[in-house]
């Protein structure tokens, strides 16, 4: 079983001061918080972790990368062993022919490493305004880009005449060094269920992050797979994102996990407006997110965030690797992507829980398989259509 690392670089502590635009430096500045995530980061290899995965987000204290495939090349330079993803670059931000250049240079500086493209739309109505692109075209534009990605990184020339890009005959260079497992492995990260088939029947593979329970995702590979049996097209395994909180002791991971998810809950809700439901019920495409926005305000942070920490994986090493297998039974993932450190969590903490991991859960996993469970292929559900 392969085994990833993510951080969120986030600024939790500083959201009132954030929101309230008062002058001053955070309590905790955003360069502290750099220094303590890429000593983090820093440990990714030497640890015998398998991936880094970087996120994309802007404009908050929520998380401060400002764009996965930067924060990508930079450890890029820094590592020379393990493989890295994106989760996700959000395509509707972006000039796509950008986006592909950038993809194309740190494919070049990987030297063969594997690169996966998590893509997604975005939901953040902040950074959509920030970008100056309006969030209720965010599902064509999603397509078109991807359209664009596809053709910049497998042709060598390409041109465009689309209803937002008109693009003339171009290449990219340097060419990608792996175009077609850059072009394959494309996966995309939804919430609401119309994006579902939109990826199946785009030929995208599946990246969950961790915004439902495992039983939903399990029902969601199945009719992703399902959709896949119906071109003819053989099943995929997902990446998925969890939490991790490994600590000699069940107490200590269980309050541990349980405060800095309710911080993180909180940050979440703070960053994409969740509780505007009438906003997100008059946004285009997003009509399906007021739902959950009714359902946060019916439920008390500390309510929502012990619901999301009790089924991540916490607990002492040997409760770890059990819910970890439990996961990958569950959504029947190629690769688990594990999330150390989120809301306040002091950096030591987080680097205790890693190294401990490290030591006592790791190496056991990579001795396991991660296979497609049978259930998940889609190929039974076809079969009872017919």
């Amino acid at each position: 079983m392969r085994i990833g690392v993510h951080f969120n670089y986030q600024n939790y502590g500083d959201w009132d001061r954030f929101e309230a635009h008062q002058p001053g430096p955070p309590t905790v500045s955003d360069q502290q918080l750099y220094e303590e995530e890429l000593a983090l980061g820093s440990l990714v290899e030497p640890l015998g972790f398998d991936s880094y995965w970087a996120i994309d987000h802007h404009f908050s204290p929520y998380i401060m990368t400002s764009g996965a495939v930067q924060h990508l090349t930079y450890f890029a330079g820094k590592t020379q062993r393990i493989d890295f993803g994106t989760m996700v670059i959000v395509l509707p931000w972006y000039d796509p022919i950008v986006v592909a250049e950038q993809v194309s240079v740190l494919d070049n500086l990987l030297q063969g490493r594997r690169l996966t493209l998590g893509l997604g739309r975005g939901a953040a109505k902040r950074e959509f305004d920030a970008f100056r692109s309006p969030m209720d075209e965010s599902r064509d534009r999603f397509a078109e880009s991807l359209e664009i990605l596809r053709a910049a990184l497998s042709q060598e020339w390409f041109s465009h005449d689309g209803e937002f890009y008109h693009i003339p005959e171009t290449t990219i260079r340097p060419r990608p060094r792996n175009p077609e497992d850059l072009v394959n492995r494309m996966r995309v990260a939804w919430t609401s269920p119309q994006t579902l088939p939109i990826a199946a029947n785009a030929g995208l593979g599946m990246l969950m992050t961790n915004q439902k329970s495992w039983e939903e995702y399990r029902e969601d590979v199945r009719g992703f797979n399902a959709v896949r049996a119906a071109h003819g097209w053989a099943p995929m395994q997902p990446s998925v994102v969890a939490h991790a909180a490994c600590f000699d002791t069940e107490a200590e991971a269980w309050e541990t996990i349980r405060r800095h998810t309710i911080e993180a809950q909180i940050s979440i809700q703070r960053h994409y407006g969740w509780k505007d439901v009438e906003r997100l019920r008059n946004t285009k495409g997003y009509e399906q997110y007021a739902q959950f926005g009714e359902l946060l305000q019916r439920k008390t942070p500390e309510e929502v965030g012990e619901h999301s920490a009790r089924p991540q994986a916490w607990g002492t090493p040997e409760q770890v690797l059990e819910k970890l297998v439990h996961i990958q039974r569950m959504t029947s993932a190629e690769e688990l992507i594990l999330n150390f450190r989120f809301g306040a969590m002091p950096a030591a903490t987080a680097e205790r829980s890693m190294r401990l991991f490290a030591r006592e859960v790791l190496p056991k996993l990579h001795e396991l398989e991660a296979p497609l469970h049978p259930d998940m292929t889609g190929a039974a559900t076809v079969g009872a259509r017919d």
